[in-house]
């Protein structure tokens, strides 16, 4: 990346979080606090489904690969934020900025696809269950994870391969607290015409379309559970489908509107606050929606603790 008179930029200044003195501490004791909780509590699901024979099924598989994820997205941030709360000077190096725009639009939108997988498989566990095992066999599983990753590495490498020769216009301060693709293309003097094409087609690829697909999904479940006579049984079901609908939510909510809307609808305060919550919130409260509150989750856990019988 170049400035605009054709001199290379060897780094990035971030605003960061806050110019206020008085509430870095503060801020740096929280981020410190929920990095700890959530790398803690999503690894620790990890464990559990490695150790207890009784979650090695298919929706524990995606489960596990939406903790790794989750870990993987809130290391890529929150680590530089607690640096610049400690530093006087909030820079980041190029390369450095570019790898970080990297995982941002590879690890975001995998859990998007990742979602729609979980989608999929709650659906065949509720609608077919005589058939589930077949069809959510260790092949499809694997599959389903497999392409999930290459359409993110796709989105991540379009996005990454159009921004590194972008040229920068004026100051190289980003206006934000970690290095994102929109705050990036407002710097630049050069044609965006690329940069927001790709933008355009990845927001239908990586938002609209998994929406769609889960929405389509939970319209097959919600039919299929009003079919059922018990009132036990619809309970059951919809309390299996609780937890998606509303890891889902809030991963939509928090994530996709910050980190793939186009620069022309970018706001710096609106995208700071969104960015938050999607750093600090979805994965800190994933292993408690999905997890905590499951009870064969909290079966493996005290049989980890040697107290089974304490359940």
């Amino acid at each position: 990346m170049q400035l605009g008179n054709g001199t290379l930029v060897s780094q990035f200044l971030l605003e960061g979080l806050t110019d206020t003195e008085e509430l870095r501490p503060l801020l740096f004791a929280i981020f410190l606090l929920v990095y700890i909780v959530a790398v803690v509590g999503n690894l620790g699901i990890v464990s559990l489904m490695v150790m207890d024979s009784r979650l090695h099924t298919p929706m524990y598989f995606f489960l596990a690969n939406l903790s790794l994820l989750d870990t993987a997205c809130v290391s890529n941030t929150v680590p530089q934020v607690l640096v610049h709360l400690l530093a006087p000077v909030r820079t980041m190096p190029y390369r450095a900025g570019l790898t970080q725009i990297f995982f941002l639009h590879f690890l975001a939108p995998w859990e998007c696809f990742l979602l729609t997988a979980m989608s999929h498989d709650c659906h065949a566990a509720i609608c077919q269950p005589l058939h589930y095992l077949a069809l959510m066999g260790r092949r499809t599983r694997a599959g389903l994870a497999s392409i999930s990753c290459l359409l993110a590495l796709a989105s991540a490498l379009t996005h990454t391969t159009l921004a590194a020769p972008l040229k920068v216009c004026g100051p190289r301060l980003i206006t934000h607290f970690f290095c994102d693709l929109p705050p990036l293309l407002k710097l630049s003097c050069s044609s965006m015409r690329a940069n927001e094409l790709a933008l355009f087609f990845f927001t239908f690829l990586v938002a609209l379309a998994p929406c769609t697909l889960v929405v389509i999904s939970y319209i097959h479940v919600v039919a299929a559970v009003l079919r059922v006579h018990s009132a036990e049984g619809r309970r059951k079901a919809f309390s299996t489908c609780g937890a998606h609908i509303t890891v889902v939510c809030v991963f939509y909510i928090t994530s996709v509107l910050c980190c793939i809307l186009p620069s022309s609808a970018y706001s710096g305060l609106r995208d700071r606050v969104l960015s938050v919550l999607y750093v600090l919130r979805t994965p800190m409260l994933n292993p408690v929606i999905y997890s905590m509150r499951n009870q064969e989750v909290k079966r493996a856990l005290f049989k980890v603790l040697g107290k089974e019988s304490a359940r």
